[in-house]
This record gives structure tokens, C-alpha cells and sequence, in this order.
């Protein structure tokens, strides 16, 4: 078949993208290629923004530099595809603060407009969503441990209500495409998933201190920087190895059962920030340098997906441990450490 990725040349994106090349479909690779995040993050921001689309080039993707805000461009790309899978966004709370217009329009403006063109050519998407969508109104159900946030129940089921606490213009601008997404399932018969994203890493991903913190406490590792923790640390994400959404994102295709899902590793994959820095040392055999600073305004301390939906309805689970992911992130670091000099 033939799958357009929008965000293709992005962290999830490249993967989705490598995905389906090993599979023998086409696919086309539709990215702005904007470093706007990367020259935040203190790495050589043009090298990193290539990578991955030299990487993507090499396998046979189709590349495009266009703008998911474009619709007439986009709308072009998806006439001949069988699937979309929308990766591209401003996924940075901090980001948006900043910049709210590119915020609303990069993650609502384009969101609906990947939906259009899904029901203009009556091909199915699957949208990346995020578990931000709660609000950080579950802080107030913690309890502190030694390491980490508890929660009883520990896991979230997608009828926790949403948009609760205090919101960002991150939280409202993912919230209203996922909106969209129900409503163009609703109203038009797309077939859509809308998917509710934990903390996901692997490589190629260049995490910093906006987006991305798995990979950043690694990177920062290996090339002798120290991690800033903003908060106690003890904040907890069930993290999601890049193929394990890979393999979301094709179950979806495989059954196309509308709906809206939480994707996460649940309890088995959860971990806290300084249980990250554990495994970190773990694996390199060196305690990383941790500064602690003020928490963030509007920060999530806490979740665990329920992904039984998913299971239940799509067939998929997480597979891949913390411990295991992690070190191919890092040896993949390793292995690119020119890339993250300052």
C-alpha cells in the first residue's frame, strides 16, 4: 500500500516511515523540516534536522518539505495513499506558552486539515494525540514515595475526564484535534483513531528540555552534561518505545475501529525521572549529574495509561521493557555523539 506520514522526517515519523519501507509499501514523508525545537536544545540543529531525512531518503521515501497548514499541497500528497498517520505537531507545553499561534495552528489548524483530506479521498488516519489531554488535575490524587508519584487505581482509563486543572495552549489545541478526530468519525464516517500518547522515546530522537526527556537525560549522559530535573523527579510516565507505535499504528490500519485509545506501556513500562537516571547508570556505569529547578507551570506530574481498550479492540500491547529500550537509545547516542556536542 501506499502510507503518507506527516511529521515524517520527525522522531515518531522517521520510524512509522521505516515501518512500512521494511514492509515493501510506499510511503511519502511529508515534513516542514522546521528546527524551530532542535535550536532549542543546544545540538548542531541543522545536522540533527537532516539525519533523519537522509536516513529516510537512503530507504526509497517519497520526500516532501511542505506545511501540514497547506491544505491544498496536502490534500495533493493523499490522493493516491491508502493510509495517514499523523505525527506532525507542536508537541511542547513550554513551546506553546511562547508561541500560542504556531501552537493552534500547527496542532488544531493542521489536525483538521489532515482530516479533511482523509474524508476528501475516504482513506483512514490515525492521529497522534496525547495523554496531556487529561489536564494536570491528577496531581491532586498523588501520594509521594521514596522515588516516585503513586496513584490508586494506578492506571488511567480513557473515561478519566479531560481537560481538567490547569491548561496550556498545548492542552487546548491537542484537545480540539482530537475533537475533530471524533467528529469527522461521527459526522463522516472516517475512519479515525485518535491516539493518546505517553512518554515515547528511541533513536533518533533528539529530546531536550521542551520534548522529549527520556532521550535527554541519556543524551546528556553520554556526552558529559548534566540533567536538569524540573521538579522532586518523582513524576512518572509509562514510556513507549518508538516500534511499539509502529505496531499501534498498523494494528489500527489491520482492524479500523474507530475510536479514541490510550497507547502507553501501563504499569509494566512506567517509570519515574529518577528511576530513568537509575537505569541510565545502569546501563553506563556512571551516575549521572542531576540539578534539580522549580517545576513547570501546568506540568503533569503523573500517568499510567489503562491501554486495555486498545487491546481489547485493536489487538496491540507494548512489548518492549524500559531497561531494554533505553540502552539501544543510548548506544544509538553513542554512536552519533557528534551530533549532540554544543
Amino acid at each position: 500500500m501506499k502510507v503518507l506520514v506527516t511529521g515524517g522526517c520527525g522522531f515518531i515519523g522517521s520510524h512509522v516511515c521505516e515501518f512500512y519501507r521494511k514492509r515493501g509499501d510506499e510511503v511519502i514523508s511529508y515534513d516542514s523540516m522546521t528546527k524551530y525545537e532542535l535550536h532549542r536544545t543546544g545540538y548542531a540543529a541543522d545536522g540533527a534536522r537532516d539525519f533523519n531525512y537522509d536516513i529516510l531518503k537512503g530507504m526509497g521515501v517519497e520526500m516532501l518539505t511542505e506545511d501540514i497548514r497547506d491544505f491544498e499541497t496536502l490534500d495533493r500528497a493523499a490522493g493516491e495513499c491508502d493510509y495517514i498517520i499523523h505525527t506532525a505537531a507542536q508537541p511542547a507545553m513550554t513551546i506553546g506558552w511562547e508561541d500560542p499561534v504556531l501552537d493552534y495552528t500547527t496542532n488544531a489548524t493542521g489536525t483538521f486539515n489532515v482530516l479533511e483530506a482523509a474524508r476528501h479521498h475516504k482513506i483512514p488516519i490515525a492521529n497522534c494525540g496525547t495523554v496531556h489531554i487529561y489536564g494536570n488535575a491528577i496531581n491532586d490524587t498523588l501520594t509521594e514515595g521514596e522515588k516516585r508519584y503513586l496513584r490508586d487505581p494506578a492506571e488511567i482509563p480513557e473515561s478519566e475526564p479531560t481537560s481538567q486543572g490547569t491548561l496550556t495552549p498545548l492542552h487546548a489545541s491537542k484537545a480540539a484535534g482530537e475533537l475533530y478526530c471524533k467528529t469527522y468519525s461521527d459526522t463522516y464516517d472516517v475512519k479515525c483513531a485518535s491516539f493518546r500518547l505517553t512518554g515515547l522515546y528511541g533513536p533518533r530522537q533528539f529530546g531536550g528540555e521542551d520534548h522529549g526527556w527520556v532521550a535527554n537525560f541519556a543524551i546528556r549522559t553520554v556526552v558529559g552534561r548534566p540533567i536538569r530535573i524540573f521538579g522532586t523527579g518523582k513524576q512518572v510516565r509509562d514510556i513507549l518505545y518508538a516500534t511499539d507505535l509502529c505496531e499501534a499504528f498498523h494494528a489500527f490500519y489491520e482492524k479500523q475501529v474507530s475510536g479514541i485509545y490510550n497507547i502507553g506501556g501501563e504499569s509494566r513500562q512506567a517509570i519515574s525521572l529518577l528511576e530513568c537516571v537509575d537505569i541510565i547508570e545502569q546501563i553506563q556505569g556512571v551516575r549521572p549529574e542531576v540539578q534539580f529547578e522549580e517545576g513547570r507551570h501546568g506540568d503533569l506530574q503523573y500517568f499510567i495509561c489503562d491501554a486495555s481498550l486498545a487491546k481489547e479492540k485493536l489487538g496491540w500491547e507494548a512489548k518492549i521493557k524500559p531497561i531494554d529500550g533505553v540502552a539501544r537509545l543510548i548506544q544509538w547516542i553513542a554512536e552519533n555523539k557528534g551530533m549532540f556536542q554544543v
